[in-house]
């Protein structure tokens, strides 16, 4: 495994703080399918993100495709840049929490 592939890898995990069955269980809520960009009635794309992220907790490092890598740069660039935009106060019950959880990171977590 090159280097780059190990930094992805490691960035994703580091970016992503939410556990499989948390993650799960939070994409069932209504205020996860709540939040985020849809094209027309569909599914929003963090929504579906989630989804995705989940398959990649459960899959091992080394059965990683090079579009699972792809889409976990996405998530650590997603992660990255909505965390610089947090909101001023009680972060709890916000969109902006709700959003960041559909990608897997919790920054209530962050906090503790």
């Amino acid at each position: 495994m090159s280097e780059d592939v190990k930094s992805v890898i490691d960035e994703f995990h580091s970016s992503v703080n939410m556990a499989p069955k948390e993650l799960e269980s939070w994409l069932k809520t209504e205020e996860s399918q709540s939040v985020g960009q849809r094209k027309e009635d569909d599914e929003s794309i963090g929504h579906k993100s989630g989804k995705r992220i989940v398959e990649l907790l459960h899959k091992k490092k080394d059965d990683y495709t090079d579009d699972d890598l792809s889409h976990m740069k996405k998530v650590v660039s997603y992660v990255h840049r909505h965390s610089a935009q947090q909101p001023e106060g009680d972060i709890e019950h916000t969109r902006w929490r709700y959003s960041l959880m559909n990608w897997g990171h919790d920054p209530l977590k962050d906090k503790n």
